[in-house]
């Protein structure tokens, strides 16, 4: 990695479960906290001087009865993930599980001020913050036919020590997931990135295939 610019990663969880952030500068993991909340999550960003946060969450909600065009892009890849709903069909949700989009939501709310959301440019002239997706970052450093959910815990720590980041201290999937989002970041500062979406629906950015 050739930035020194620090770069962030969060894993967005549920309320049991929580948010996970990790922050490396270059190779090095210089922090790495969970179970806190967006604002604290905020300071240590600001306190390392972050300059790109990946965050595994939707960053818009759908709007009407089409999908978003990110997901539709990445399902055109067969790499799928949760359809998001609209934010009036996640609130009459009986079932709990849109709970960890709206913890995202809290994230992207808390970060967005100092961190504007990610708008399809090309070229990151200050600090940002955009979505990305784990399993898409594991097709596009991998192939799409090698990369496994069932073996998620050992490809995605591979990837993160063949990019030079010693991994001994993460400790869950969740952890490994927001050094890969911060991984992301990383890429997006070289410019080495793939943005799917439009502005309306937001973008899911991975890297850029490394086939």
């Amino acid at each position: 990695m050739k930035s020194r610019r620090a770069v962030a990663g969060i894993d967005i969880g549920g309320d049991r479960k929580g948010n996970h952030l990790v922050i490396l500068r270059g190779t090095e993991i210089v922090c790495n906290v969970h179970k806190e909340t967006p604002e604290h999550m905020l300071e240590k960003c600001v306190e390392f001087d972050v300059a790109a946060v990946g965050i595994d969450a939707p960053c818009q909600w759908r709007t009407g009865e089409a999908g978003r065009q990110a997901e539709k892009a990445l399902a055109r890849q067969r790499i799928f993930s949760f359809a998001t709903p609209t934010r009036e069909l996640a609130m009459a949700s009986q079932s709990g599980f849109y709970r960890w989009m709206f913890n995202g939501e809290r994230i992207y709310n808390a970060l967005t001020p100092h961190f504007p959301l990610y708008g399809g440019h090309e070229k990151i002239v200050d600090k940002v913050c955009f979505e990305t997706f784990p399993h898409a970052i594991t097709c596009a450093l991998l192939k799409n036919e090698v990369a496994s959910a069932k073996q998620k815990r050992t490809q995605r720590r591979q990837i993160l020590e063949e990019a030079g980041i010693q991994t001994t201290s993460l400790r869950s999937i969740d952890e490994i997931d927001a050094a890969l989002c911060a991984l992301t970041a990383n890429f997006l500062l070289e410019g080495k990135v793939v943005a799917h979406g439009d502005e309306s629906g937001g973008f899911i950015v991975v890297p850029a295939s490394s086939r």
